[in-house]
């Protein structure tokens, strides 16, 4: 699964390198490329050019200090700290704004657990000022929650917001910190039925502390507005009618996601099924984890495990090593099977992918965009420790991460990387592969329920770009099949202009290649009419993903 130029097709993509801070849990988005830049379907981006001058000069003594003794000596130390502000709403209000500034992302998954509770509370500490108490394993679940479930709804959020101010100026003229304090009540009031006035109560708080005692009143007058409104079942409706430019604009505000991303899906594939998308993209992601077979685990040593830290969970319903899991994330992460290299996170519809490449002992295959390495490790892993598998990719950095996983997962005695652009990389090669996988970056609308902020950093204006860079990089590709070998195309996309359209184009491009059906290796239901492989979020309950498989003939 890799996103819009996310190995450093693009300038960009050292950013996500530098940020790579967990070994297997980053597969949990796929790979994926963080813009800072927003889309102008949300009138926020009006709050972002302000950010980066409001988190400079943010630090204020408005906290209430208290002195705490150091250890072991009798000298007193004044610390910043605030017992009173709620750690998850002080936490998850910071991390709103480094998200929209591009220096987060909107998961907390890390391979320690606890340890990302302490940096995101030195964030908190850098930005507002002062410190909360510590985050717990409560604190931490609510954190992911709300962050995630604030930008999946931030669309409808200020569309409330707007509505109760009655001013526009006043709203879009709001400081980053106030609108992030009021979008996450505003959240936890109307999606997730918090108790009103415990809501009402912590944000008032938040913003006194925060900002100054005006804010706090602003917050108070508008999170009562709506409590008053939401008891009464009478919030500001949403209009989805008129034309059809004006319904898609209608259902972008009520399902909170980018007109654009709207009009396009309703074009292929009906309003009805465009409803059903959104919702599912709204709704809490549940992960797939597979067990590492090279270090012994099958997946039912793996459920067994999952039944000893209570995790609920259920087999997956097409792959024997992986198993699906909704909530208790941080019960694996904390029990150290990621960490060891027991299992690690990858969905389903990766897994699949893996199963059309079909590895066998002995054969000699090259993964040409292969960072930050699921599939890589996957396939790896499937050789039994004959053959040979060669990791190409353009960043350097996610390279390293890959080979330091391959060893904890003991498959690198397969694994060669090499750190190249494809498009050179396959002009002067003249080594040619049994099987070659190109799992191309893409625009990840397959992937909107994991990664929830992306659809806000996703522009139409990207697609043409990525179908540019898509081709290039199967033409490159192709040069590396040896005859009889097969080429396999894949991205984590529901979108058909990077996915049928690509292959139809490259089969105009390249004859000598035939399409070779994936029902040989993928159940029925995920087969199209050309036999190509896609996985339907709505219909399979996994992320959106294709694969079609070429072979070049003798």
């Amino acid at each position: 699964m890799k996103t819009m130029m996310e190995t450093s097709y693009s300038p960009a993509s050292s950013f996500l390198a530098d940020h790579t801070h967990t070994i297997m849990p980053s597969l949990l988005s796929g790979r994926i490329l963080h813009f800072a830049k927003l889309s102008a379907a949300s009138s926020s981006e009006f709050h972002s050019s302000k950010q980066v001058k409001f988190a400079k000069k943010i630090s204020r003594n408005s906290a209430i200090s208290v002195r705490r003794a150091d250890s072991g000596s009798s000298p007193r130390k004044t610390q910043k700290l605030n017992l009173e502000v709620s750690p998850h709403r002080a936490v998850s209000a910071v991390r709103l704004m480094r998200i929209e500034l591009g220096g987060a992302f909107a998961d907390l998954l890390n391979e320690q657990g606890k340890g990302s509770g302490d940096n995101e509370m030195e964030y908190v500490e850098r930005t507002l000022g002062f410190r909360t108490r510590d985050l717990d394993g409560r604190d931490l679940r609510l954190v992911t929650e709300v962050v995630g479930g604030t930008i999946r709804w931030r669309r409808y959020l200020d569309h409330l917001i707007l509505s109760l101010c009655h001013d526009e100026r006043t709203f879009r003229s709001m400081e980053p910190l106030l609108l992030q304090i009021l979008r996450i009540g505003f959240y936890e009031i109307t999606k997730l039925d918090m108790p009103p006035y415990a809501v009402v109560d912590e944000s008032v708080r938040l913003a006194k502390v925060a900002l100054r005692p005006g804010a706090g009143n602003l917050v108070n007058g508008i999170l009562r507005k709506l409590a008053v409104l939401k008891e009464s079942d009478s919030l500001p409706a949403v209009k989805v009618d008129g034309d059809d430019r004006q319904q898609a604009r209608g259902l972008a505000t009520l399902y909170s996601h980018p007109v654009w991303m709207v009009r396009r899906w309703i074009k292929y594939f009906g309003q009805d099924e465009a409803i059903k998308l959104m919702t599912w993209n709204n709704n809490y992601p549940s992960f797939s984890i597979r067990a590492n077979t090279r270090k012994g685990l099958t997946g039912a040593d793996l459920i067994s495990r999952l039944k000893m830290l209570k995790v609920p969970h259920e087999p997956s319903l097409y792959l024997d090593d992986f198993v699906r899991i909704k909530t208790g994330m941080q019960n694996v992460i904390q029990a150290g099977l990621l960490k060891e290299g027991f299992c690690a996170v990858q969905d389903e519809s990766a897994g699949l992918i893996v199963s059309i490449v079909d590895p066998q002992p002995g054969e000699n295959i090259i993964d040409c965009c292969a960072a930050p390495g699921g599939k890589t490790l996957f396939m790896a892993s499937r050789l039994n420790g004959q053959g040979t598998l060669f990791a190409v990719d353009i960043n350097k950095g996610r390279l390293r991460i890959l080979r330091e996983t391959a060893k904890l997962h003991q498959v690198i005695d397969v694994i060669s990387t090499i750190h190249a652009d494809l498009r050179t990389f396959s002009m002067d090669k003249v080594v040619e592969w049994d099987k070659v996988l190109l799992d191309a970056p893409c625009s990840g609308l397959g992937v909107l329920s994991k990664r929830a902020d992306l659809r806000w950093n996703r522009r139409l204006e990207d697609m043409e770009q990525l179908k540019h860079l898509q081709d290039e990089l199967l033409d490159s590709a192709s040069r590396l099949v040896k005859p009889g070998g097969v080429l396999i195309y894949s991205t984590c996309s529901i979108d058909p202009e990077e996915n049928e359209e690509r292959i139809e184009a490259f089969l105009l491009r390249h004859p000598e290649f035939d399409i070779d059906p994936v029902n040989k290796y993928v159940p029925g239901n995920f087969v199209t009419k050309r036999g190509f492989y896609m996985s339907n979020p709505v219909k399979h309950e996994l992320d959106g993903a294709f694969a079609a498989r070429l072979v070049r003939p003798q």
